[in-house]
């Protein structure tokens, strides 16, 4: 992470706040008051270890970790999940490098971020873990909420990890993981990336790193961890469930509490001059690095029903959820409901869909507004479709998870492109 700091603080900047802060509300607040910064919190009450935030938070620095321009931030992830690379480079934690401690998490400034959390929560910790029975590891992000010097509740979702969890649960046998915090922002975006259950993401990371990715050896559990400023080892214990929420998610609004897994730490790698990465929730690390991986399976659901699909983007306003805006070139009168209908199917939690032309910009939200104003009669170009299966995010879903679906068709007319020509200024 050090040596992408140095690379963006000459183009993006970096705020780093001096003065004490405390990690119960007041680090949350400055973040919020600082949404597109990277900000790094010196001075953390009762802590040694600073905070730094904002890593990820937009599209330009995720771009710059990954040697391309933003428009073509999907292709580069297609790329790399296609296309994983083998690791070669490994080595065992250096003693010179990090401090190895029993795990405290009172040593480590964790935030509390809204009034009414649930406690403090680490927001930005992959957990690397290997399936029982394939021996395949995994990583992803997950929010985990403090209960102890050594314990967290951990929210998992049915994908990956929580097949991993299940399969270990039915032997009735813990399942040994590893928490890594504070590492180079395209590693850290590929474990967010959708892969096959059968995939590393550590080889999607290598693509990234042009095949230099370099893993550490962890002894006491046998995990293989990218470079990272803070590392735990320990499990997620079989047939334990605690409290966990509320939680700020992705649309600013609280999820709700349920009984979670519980992981038991045993062993914490602390590097020298580490820095604690919190991610703020909702904020705009939050809602790039959980919805802009989202956007290469809508592309290629688009591509495979209109193949001159030209770009697919989950907009900022939509949460990175909940909206798509895709450009297309459209070659058939009817193309643009087709692709609605493709997006829509290929991420179930989509609940708007806009498809422009090729020369509307979808990364300006006044060209995409400009092309609904100018291209869209209502009766023919909205397509409205009730009781269809949303995102348990959205706070106007009913109870069964169903939605109402909205596509909009902001193309221009086939024969009659002439009367939607955009003046341009070298005529």
């Amino acid at each position: 992470m050090e040596n992408f700091l140095n690379i963006i603080k000459d183009e993006y900047g970096i705020l780093t706040i001096e003065e004490e802060v405390s990690t119960e509300f007041e680090a949350a607040r400055i973040l919020r008051e600082h949404p597109k910064k990277t900000v790094i919190l010196k001075n953390v009450k009762g802590y040694d270890i600073p905070i730094i935030s904002g890593i990820c938070n937009t599209r330009e620095k995720i771009a710059k970790s990954l040697g391309c321009i933003v428009d073509e931030i999907t292709k580069k992830i297609i790329k790399a999940t296609e296309n994983p690379q083998k690791i070669t480079k490994y080595k065992k934690i250096n003693d010179a490098e990090y401090s190895t401690k029993k795990a405290d998490l009172g040593k480590i400034p964790i935030l509390t971020h809204y009034k009414r959390d649930g406690g403090a929560y680490i927001t930005a910790g992959v957990v690397f873990a290997k399936d029982p029975e394939t021996g395949i590891q995994n990583a992803s992000i997950h929010r985990m909420l403090v209960n102890g010097k050594d314990k967290l509740a951990i929210r998992i979702v049915p994908r990956n990890l929580y097949t991993y969890f299940q399969r270990s649960e039915k032997l009735n046998k813990d399942l040994e993981i590893a928490i890594a915090i504070g590492m180079n922002p395209s590693t850290l975006l590929s474990t967010t990336t959708s892969v096959p259950i059968d995939c590393d993401e550590m080889e999607v990371a290598n693509v990234f790193n042009d095949g230099n990715l370099e893993l550490l050896e962890l002894e006491n559990t046998g995990l293989k961890v990218p470079q990272a400023d803070i590392i735990f080892e320990g499990k997620i214990l079989a047939n334990k469930r605690a409290k966990e929420g509320p939680f700020v998610d992705l649309t600013d609004t609280y999820d709700v509490i349920r009984d979670e897994p519980v992981i038991k730490l045993d062993l914490m790698h602390i590097k020298n001059n580490a820095m604690y990465h919190a991610i703020l929730p909702a904020g705009f690390e939050h809602k790039l690095l959980q919805g802009l991986p989202q956007e290469p399976r809508i592309f290629q659901a688009v591509k495979n029903t209109v193949p001159t699909v030209q770009n697919v983007l989950l907009t900022e306003g939509g949460c990175c959820w909940l909206h798509a805006a895709i450009a297309i070139k459209k070659q058939t009168q009817g193309d643009g409901k087709n692709v609605i209908l493709a997006a829509l199917a290929a991420h179930p939690s989509l609940k708007h869909a806009v498809v422009v032309d090729e020369d509307v910009d979808i990364f300006d939200p006044q060209d995409l507004e400009y092309a609904i104003a100018t291209r869209v009669k209502g009766d023919d170009d909205i397509i409205i479709i009730p009781k269809a299966r949303g995102s348990s995010l959205d706070p106007v879903a009913l109870p069964d998870g169903t939605t109402t679906k909205v596509g909009v068709d902001a193309t221009k007319l086939l024969g009659k492109e002439k009367e939607f020509e955009r003046v341009s200024y070298s005529e």
